[in-house]
């Protein structure tokens, strides 16, 4: 059974959002089954469009203990069914409370960032691999479409590096200040799935002073929908041989299901596999794991987050 439990917060932080875009007022927060909630509506930004910020707080939470910190992506997606557009969650209360009552994890908060819906793609898109190519190359990105028909881009600008200014500069000191949490690098991390996984690989790249661990769960490498011709797999694969950060300092978790759109994914993986193998990660830093089966969804990520959890967070 769900326990109801956040706490919409108003702050002094919130009075200089009104000239942005103002995100639509959910009809209900999602509940928890595990630990605590709270809400920070339109969550200003000077880089993005504001957007919802929900903080999960583990049971027992207290100011006298410190806790380490998972910024999440996709946050109106993590806790309830039954508030998410397919009906399907990440458990993330569940699977990260049980982890740290049986003691297999260090104690830790969760900070989910919820996309902004139809500017989600262009906010979790690697912007520096994209900036590489060509413009003829680029312009053809931007003509891409979903199987529906309707356009992957909804503006024709790139704005990861901005959304990551907004989470390092802006979302983690305001995190740094408000919870007891521990502000250092390892004990640092950042989770998505699908374009989630990309813009997690490319924030642990870019700020590797700031992220200790990134855990990359179906990793998007098309970028778009469409295989054939395709360019961006290898911009991203060659941003990532340039960039990845020092395996001694850093964990890095990857895994890819077989089934639906994860079935574009394992000859993919296998050249990152590589690529970071060659830039010396060994077992004791980074995981690729596959899931035969698993197809692309909440319900693939629910069942196997223990492990992402376990080997970033581990004691």
């Amino acid at each position: 059974m769900k326990i109801f439990c956040y706490l919409i917060i108003i702050s002094a932080i919130s009075m200089n959002c009104f000239s942005q875009q103002v995100v639509a007022t959910v009809d209900r927060l999602p509940e928890v089954a595990s630990g605590s909630f709270k809400h920070f509506e339109n969550f200003p930004s000077k880089f993005v469009e504001v957007r919802n910020v929900d903080v999960w707080l583990p049971e027992g939470y207290s100011n006298k203990n410190k806790y380490a910190v998972l910024y999440m992506h996709d946050g109106q997606m993590l806790f309830d069914s039954t508030t998410t557009w397919n009906h399907l969650d990440w458990g993330v209360d569940e699977t990260a409370g049980k982890l740290m009552q049986e003691g297999k994890v260090k104690p830790f908060i969760v900070v989910a960032i919820w996309n902004t819906g139809t500017k989600r793609h262009i906010e979790y898109f690697p912007q520096k691999p994209f900036e590489s190519l060509s413009k003829v190359q680029q312009d053809s990105i931007f003509k891409a479409n979903r199987s529906n028909g309707h356009s992957v881009f909804a503006v024709d600008k790139i704005q990861s590096d901005e959304y990551l200014k907004f989470i390092v500069t802006e979302l983690k000191p305001f995190i740094d200040k408000t919870f007891s949490v521990l502000k250092d690098q390892p004990n640092t991390f950042i989770a998505g799935s699908s374009m989630g996984a990309l813009i997690s690989m490319y924030a642990i790249c870019e700020y590797p002073a700031v992220f200790g661990g990134a855990a990359c769960l179906s990793t998007h490498w098309p970028g778009v929908f469409n295989t054939k011709n395709n360019v961006l797999p290898d911009a991203f694969l060659k941003y990532l041989e340039g960039h990845l950060p020092d395996p001694k300092k850093h964990r890095l978790y990857f895994d890819y299901g077989t089934e639906t759109l994860d079935a574009l994914y394992p000859p993919l993986q296998k050249k990152a596999d590589a690529i970071i193998k060659a830039r010396g990660y060994t077992d004791a830093n980074w995981i690729t794991k596959e899931f035969t089966g698993a197809d692309h969804s909440e319900r693939s990520w629910n069942e196997r987050l223990h492990f992402p959890l376990e080997f970033l967070l581990q004691k």
